[in-house]
């Protein structure tokens, strides 16, 4: 990962929820991350074992991540400002920071390409705002786009500062099966939250949260220790090879490109007959969970389906 000069990734005209693996139905509802020591709940460094923390707090208010490296001078040139600019809003949204020499999974994740890259996180999903060392002005065009869109979306929460908030803040507890997923997951034990999700629907078939929850669970335990540009290049390098067009898939799904991950199994299931037809329209229906049922582009998705298969 290299510096870059600064360009926009999403203009505010174009913003749009482009997520896909909606990781905050997996969390309890979340409080406030803790001070980092900078004077507000708004702004604080977050790792990897922090970061879902953030993702279901993105439910309540946007989080803005701010990917960031040592070795990079615009990450340096543009830190303070960002921190200005998110301070100014009052906890309507937060920002969090993220080394991502330290933690490279979140980096992944986001399929980030050069640093300082500065993405909000809105329900659980993605939305690009833009890379480098920004203008302070420029900033605050995408961050109150940002916040139109979060209200768009139902996304109208503020962050009060520490020891504000009240007894109707306390969340009501998990099933204890839905917790232990819970508890798996932050520590990074995703066999064992997919276990945990898997007695769930056990003793309850009908339970689509924990449904939904094995299904992204087990698409990141797929795509856990590999590089994009490994599974990239082997889907390249084999458009009819099943299981690298599943793994692309996947990665795109991961990434927010939810159509891509579609139109790519779609074309591969018409092109295809028995196992390999069967395998990627399985995994496309898994993916179809993951996304939501309601979600316009799984409608979309199915009709096409339909059309390939009948």
């Amino acid at each position: 990962m290299t510096p870059q000069q600064a360009q926009p990734v999403s203009g505010p005209s174009s913003m749009n929820l482009r997520g896909a693996v909606d990781l905050s139905s997996l969390k309890r509802p979340a409080q406030p991350a803790s001070d980092s020591g900078r004077g507000s709940n708004f702004v604080m460094d977050v790792d990897e074992q922090g970061f879902p923390q953030l993702v279901q707090l993105s439910a309540e208010v946007p989080v803005v991540v701010e990917l960031h490296a040592a070795f990079s001078p615009d990450s340096t040139q543009l830190a303070p400002v960002l921190d200005k600019v998110v301070q100014s809003y009052g906890g309507r949204l937060v920002l969090a920071r993220v080394d991502v020499e330290a933690n490279p999974q979140i980096a992944q994740a986001f399929q980030a390409q050069g640093v300082p890259t500065v993405i909000a996180v809105l329900k659980g999903q993605p939305v690009p705002l833009f890379q480098g060392a920004v203008p302070e002005q420029q900033i605050r065009q995408f961050l109150d786009e940002l916040i139109k869109v979060a209200a768009e979306n139902g996304v109208t929460g503020t962050v009060g500062g520490a020891g504000q908030q009240g007894d109707d803040d306390v969340a009501e507890p998990l099933p204890p099966l839905h917790q232990a997923a819970f508890d798996a997951i932050e520590a990074g034990d995703y066999p064992a939250a997919a276990e945990a999700y898997r007695k769930a629907l056990a003793e309850s078939p009908a339970d689509a949260e924990a449904r939904t929850g094995l299904a992204q669970v087990e698409l990141l335990i797929r795509l856990q220790g590999r590089g994009a540009e490994e599974i990239r290049s082997a889907a390249a390098d084999a458009p009819d090879d099943c299981q690298a067009q599943l793994d692309v898939a996947d990665l795109d799904v991961s990434g927010g490109h939810v159509e891509d991950a579609f139109n790519r199994l779609i074309a591969f299931i018409g092109r295809n007959v028995g196992d390999d037809r069967e395998a990627a329209r399985s995994r496309l229906v898994e993916l179809f969970d993951i996304v939501g049922a309601t979600d316009e582009r799984v409608t979309a998705a199915r009709g096409r389906l339909a059309r390939v298969l009948f």
